[in-house]
């Protein structure tokens, strides 16, 4: 169901209210005083995060963002403040940055920190928005949906709750037993939580829900609060890690991404390279298409290359070396039928028009500024990337933090198990150790498989060829353009189209055929654009895309190989302990780069993960082997 953003009105006495639910946003007494007293001191904070390594705040109800304000000042301005402060709020109806920032101006002591916040906000998505704020030393992770459904895709280990929805008489399903047990299967050792509500509903169900309540002296007019301690002593399943060191295989746009998270976060990286400099593989085109994938039905593509997609612009935004365009993409559909489902989609998704929009046959001719037969999707914000500026970029960023060796041919991996140390080595061909960490990532794309701890990856190496077109031999184009082929504004004199795709083909010289069919598939879409062209005059460019069966990126820990038959759950799954990948990235690297760089990060250092739970199991390496142990087990049955 599409989002509805809240509207920003107010009592005649100028407090923030919401005609929706017949309730106020904050006190009228003072809303930052509120959060200070509520929910900062209901939860004995700055006390409980000085000295620590982390700590991760959950949010029912993120509002005009009050409390957050509150907390990332208290934090800024205490010298004992944990390492990394972690905010998580559900938002079922958010304001937009407009009525945001209009709002926020009755705070001007937050007005620093507002404005921040304010040029970060996402476009209003369902789903998980991850904001990194203060030098990625405050991290926000907005979640835009109900809670009564999000808080279960949630996987966090929480210090302390801020319960700050409307009164439960007005939204009696925030303050359910339902949504109190989600809560309590989110707390971490210690948690609590603090609330001005006092609804003795809200109290049976937090108390049925392992928490031990007491009131305090409430703030201004109301007499008392309350706050609460989770009784549970289970362990913690989120630890941080003892030592933040990493080997990273791989500087394509998977591996550059990913050592680039892991220094943000405060790693020291070592990045092994085969080629002489990054982005050299897969990743080295002129350029990329960066735009999500919709569908009607909201699929995990769709969310998946949606969420990518903002992930990818918000990092490109920080990033002044990066070579991009935001042009916008022009996604044509097929024939009439296509058509009309690409026009359902985007009625039925009712996403902001910013990110997705449809256009017929005039409108998309007079953006193209060609004429077309049909009408398709309109990205505005879309466009294009240069994979190896990105790649240099992002290993630029913390020269303090990431090492990178180029020219290097990593042979194999070695378990490293003794009583002094843990953790892997790479080794070249004549057994010489290239680095050593506690953490290997792998991120080598198609090369992957060759390596023994990888031999099961079932990724295969898809041929893709691109071809370079001189700009002045074809009309100008403004914008990306797609439909059975793609192609490119101009880019250093140069429009790239493409790309051709074969499996089990590994010859890497160009071929004049490919050449062919990529002038073919542009000239279905814009009969006579590359006239007199002949395809034995181009050059472009040969790559090897590693491509996972379900088309999904391939993300996580590395399970062990398992029995055939194997019952076991994907979470009960025995890893490799300290071996990572990030793969599968197939022809959607651009997009996938940011988000799964984050996730793997976000799962290394135990801290609240960028996406909901069932999109990071549909990522998880071991979904193969279980599919291919039970599949085994099967086959041994009817035998």
């Amino acid at each position: 169901m599409p989002l509805q953003p809240a509207r920003l009105e107010f009592n005649p006495d100028g407090t923030p209210y919401s005609a929706a639910f017949d309730d106020i946003y904050h006190t009228a007494h003072g809303g930052p005083g509120q959060a200070r007293h509520v929910f900062l001191g209901g939860n004995d904070l700055p006390a409980r995060w000085q000295e620590r390594d982390r700590f991760v705040i959950l949010e029912t109800g993120f509002g005009l963002g009050l409390n957050f304000l509150a907390v990332w000042q208290a934090w800024r301005t205490d010298p004992q403040r944990c390492r990394r402060l972690h905010f998580v709020s559900i938002e079922k109806h958010p304001f937009t940055a407009t009525d945001l920032t209009i709002a926020q101006q009755a705070w001007p002591e937050f007005a620093e920190l507002a404005a921040e916040l304010q040029q970060r906000w996402p476009l209003l998505a369902p789903g998980t928005h991850r904001l990194h704020l203060d030098d990625n030393r405050v991290v926000l992770t907005l979640i835009f949906g109900d809670a009564t459904t999000q808080l279960r895709e949630v996987d966090a280990s929480v210090d302390a709750f801020f319960l700050d929805g409307f009164s439960p008489v007005k939204n009696p399903e925030l303050w359910s037993p339902y949504l109190c047990k989600a809560l309590a299967r989110l707390a971490a050792p210690g948690a609590t939580l603090a609330t001005w509500c006092l609804a003795r509903p809200a109290r049976d169900a937090l108390a049925a829900a392992e928490f031990d309540l007491e009131r305090r002296p409430g703030f201004a007019a109301r007499r008392e609060m309350l706050v609460g301690h989770f009784r549970s002593r289970r362990p913690d399943r989120h630890q941080a890690p003892s030592g933040r060191r990493a080997i990273v295989i791989g500087a394509g746009i998977a591996g550059s991404t990913t050592a680039h998270r892991l220094a943000a976060a405060g790693w020291q990286v070592t990045v092994l390279e085969q080629a002489a400099e990054p982005g050299s593989g897969a990743s080295s085109n002129l350029a990329g298409m960066l735009r999500p994938l919709p569908s009607a039905d909201d699929n995990r593509l769709s969310r998946l290359t949606r969420a990518g997609f903002l992930a990818t612009r918000a990092l490109l935004a920080a990033l002044p070396d990066a070579r991009w365009s935001p042009c916008g993409v022009l996604h044509l559909a097929r024939e009439a039928e296509h058509e009309a489902q690409q026009r359902r989609a985007v009625e039925k998704l009712g996403l902001p028009p910013e990110l997705l929009q449809f256009v017929d046959r005039a409108e998309a001719s007079r953006r193209l500024g060609q004429a077309v037969n049909i009408g398709g999707w309109w990205f505005p914000n879309a466009g294009w990337v240069q994979p190896p500026s990105l790649c240099k970029a992002v290993l630029a960023a913390f020269p303090e933090r990431i090492t990178t060796h180029f020219n290097v041919a990593v042979d194999r991996l070695e378990k490293v198990n003794n009583r002094a140390k843990t953790g892997w080595r790479a080794l070249d061909a004549d057994g010489a150790v290239l680095a050593e960490a506690p953490v290997l990532v792998m991120a080598s794309g198609a090369a992957a498989p060759r390596f023994a701890q990888f031999a099961w990856l079932p990724q295969v190496a898809a041929r893709g060829q691109v071809s370079h077109l001189p700009a002045d031999g074809t009309p100008p184009l403004d914008v990306v353009l797609f439909q059975i082929g793609y192609a490119m504004p101009e880019i250093d004199g140069t429009r790239l189209i493409g790309a051709s795709l074969s499996y089990e083909d590994d010859e890497a010289t160009e071929r004049v055929a490919d050449h062919a069919d990529n002038l073919a598939r542009l000239r279905l879409t814009l009969p006579g654009f590359a006239a007199g062209i002949d395809p034995a005059t181009l050059h472009g460019r040969v790559g090897f895309r590693p491509m996972s069966p379900d088309r999904l990126p391939i993300v996580g820990r590395v399970p062990e190989a398992l029995p055939a038959g194997s019952n076991a759950r994907l979470h009960a799954l025995p890893r490799q302990p300290g071996l990572w990948c990030v793969q599968g990235f197939g022809a959607r690297g651009i997009v996938w780069s940011a988000l799964m760089a984050d996730l793997l990060v976000s799962q290394l250092e135990g801290e609240p993960l960028p996406l909901e739970k069932d999109l990071v199991d549909a990522l998880d390496p071991g979904r193969f082997l279980l599919r291919n142990a039970r599949r085994a087990g099967a086959d041994g049955d009817d035998s």
